[in-house]
């Protein structure tokens, strides 16, 4: 078995991908993390008639969810490296026939605007950075003097259950596992703060929730955990961290929904971490 505490060299530097089935699991996530989202921003500031950049905006969940803070007199720009990516989201925007928000393809450290921003955001971009900090850095002198840099980080550690629901923590551990062996920071939400101060930027005010279920409302985040699972399976198998037929992805939902109901166990998702400053 490999030591899942030594990373490999990954394939590509996002580990979920741009698939299809990606891009739908991502539509989901946002129903179910988007209000907590909307809360960390509007906590942190970001108001109507503001304009905002969202980095790594992928299929366009946070920066639709920030069109509908800022309203018309606002603006969002999204930025991705990935073409398929900001392809998507531009579909979805003319279909939502929404004027405030556009996409641009490339690097959001490196592209130039015709005017700073009045606050920077992004939701689970940090992990996959290599240099988390010094994109802070860069991102910040995108914002004019008195903006707001805001990013919402997972934290795997927060995946548990009480009692102990043996398939869900076991598999919590496999995907933490594969995440991390292919380059990701895990613990991003924790790690927020140093980021942030590594970037020489002030030390930001911090926010956590996280989903926590029980019973028939287990459901969401069950559909999710597996959609997620399934997306790593390819990476889980390649990093030799456990077989297809270990992790059951076919009846993984079914399997941690008996467990829990036989102990009337509590699920805990991620932690969903925030970090803002004013710059």
């Amino acid at each position: 078995m490999v030591n899942p505490a030594q990373p490999k060299q990954p394939a590509h530097p996002y580990v979920l991908g741009h698939s299809e089935h990606e891009v739908e699991r991502l539509k989901t996530q946002a129903r179910l993390i988007g209000p907590i989202t909307e809360r960390f921003f509007r906590a942190a500031g970001v108001a109507p008639g503001m304009r905002v950049l969202d980095v790594g905006s992928g299929a366009g969940d946070v920066a639709f969810l920030a069109s509908d803070i800022v309203g018309a007199d606002g603006v969002v720009v999204g930025v991705d490296r990935v073409p398929a990516a900001v392809q998507v989201a531009r579909a979805r925007a003319a279909a939502r026939v929404l004027q405030n928000v556009s996409f641009l393809e490339g690097d959001p450290t490196e592209l130039s605007f015709d005017q700073p921003f009045d606050a920077v955001v992004g939701r689970y971009v940090l992990q996959f950075q290599r240099e988390p900090a010094v994109m802070l850095r860069q991102l910040a002198t995108k914002v004019r003097r008195g903006g707001l840099v805001v990013f919402h980080e997972i934290d795997w550690g927060g995946l548990s259950s009480f009692p102990p629901v043996p398939t869900y923590d076991q598999c919590s551990r496999w995907g933490a596992d594969a995440m991390r062996m292919h380059g990701t920071e895990t613990r991003m939400g924790s790690r927020l703060h140093a980021t942030f101060v590594a970037a020489g930027l002030p030390a930001p005010t911090l926010r956590l929730e996280a989903l926590v279920v029980a019973g028939s409302e287990s459901m969401p985040l069950l559909q999710m955990f597996k959609e997620l699972i399934a997306t790593l399976l390819p990476e889980i198998e390649r990093f030799g961290v456990a077989t297809a037929n270990e992790v059951g992805v076919e009846t993984l939902v079914e399997r941690i929904s008996k467990e829990s109901n036989a102990s009337s166990s509590v699920l805990f998702g991620h932690y969903q971490v925030a970090a803002w400053v004013t710059v």
